[in-house]
């Protein structure tokens, strides 16, 4: 497949998934759309790949949706606006449960469903001067989508405001809320360290790792959440990378993923 919206290359162990519409500051149409989802498919198939970075290029991480596309589906019906809503919605629940950590680096501004995809990586740089803005009621419009994740990240409270009120707000309050994990100054010297501590430890265990966050989250701490908890690092246990790193800390030597870099 030839990427023209975004760009994907594999660095090692690394995949990075670029935005590539720097002319329209990253808006996503459902070509774009499209291609990110067989981007994300080839990352989920390649055994190599342990770590997604989520990037763009140009001034902006993303303006959100693309005007035209927009115009293009206010002319269109209820049920091709439900086709059409759902390709995103299955955009965004793929990243969300990519069983591979995802880094997103957002630079300037990311607005609309961008923010989503802020939301759905599993970590998210930003600089001092990204900002964020939820800003489909400006247009009569809702940021329906990308809600859960967004809600998920930010919690009720503050996505009430935000969700209502579409104002933009800087890094450093998507970091006190949430949404942001590290404000830093350069976004490629800041991810290294990051790629780097999540490359060196078991593949097997990060995706169990992520996958028992997905399950637990928002689950009440019952019989049934312990069970789960039990099992999963019975299960763990017992697993040939399990066996593998519990042997090599005794051992006082690297674990075999390590001599595979």
């Amino acid at each position: 497949m030839a990427y023209q919206a975004i760009d994907l290359t594999v660095n090692g162990h690394v995949a990075y998934l670029t935005l590539n519409r720097p002319e329209v500051h990253n808006a996503f149409d459902d070509g774009m759309i499209a291609e990110l989802l067989h981007a994300l498919g080839s990352v989920r198939a390649n055994d190599n790949v342990r770590v997604l970075v989520l990037q763009s290029n140009g001034k902006n991480f993303s303006a959100g949706a693309d005007l035209g596309w927009m115009r293009s589906m206010a002319a269109k019906n209820y049920d091709e606006n439900i086709a059409d809503a759902g390709e995103l919605s299955r955009l965004m629940q793929e990243l969300d449960e990519l069983p591979k950590p995802t880094i997103a680096l957002v630079q300037g501004a990311a607005f609309g469903g961008a923010v989503g995809l802020a939301a759905c990586c599993d970590i998210t740089l930003a600089t001092p001067a990204s900002s964020f803005c939820l800003s489909e009621v400006k247009i009569g419009l809702i940021p329906a989508v990308i809600s859960p994740y967004v809600m998920r990240a930010i919690g009720t409270r503050q996505a009430r405001r935000y969700m209502v009120t579409a104002e933009r707000f800087s890094a450093d309050v998507a970091h006190q809320i949430g949404l942001v994990h590290e404000v830093v100054d350069d976004l490629q010297t800041a991810v290294r360290p990051l790629i780097d501590s999540l490359v060196a430890n078991s593949p097997a265990a990060v995706t169990a790792a992520k996958q028992l966050a997905l399950d637990i989250d928002q689950q009440p701490l019952n019989a049934n959440t312990r069970r789960v908890t039990i099992e999963r690092i019975a299960e763990i246990r017992v697993s040939a990378e399990g066996q593998e790193g519990l042997s090599a800390f005794l051992e006082k030597r690297a674990p075999n993923w390590k001599t595979t870099q």
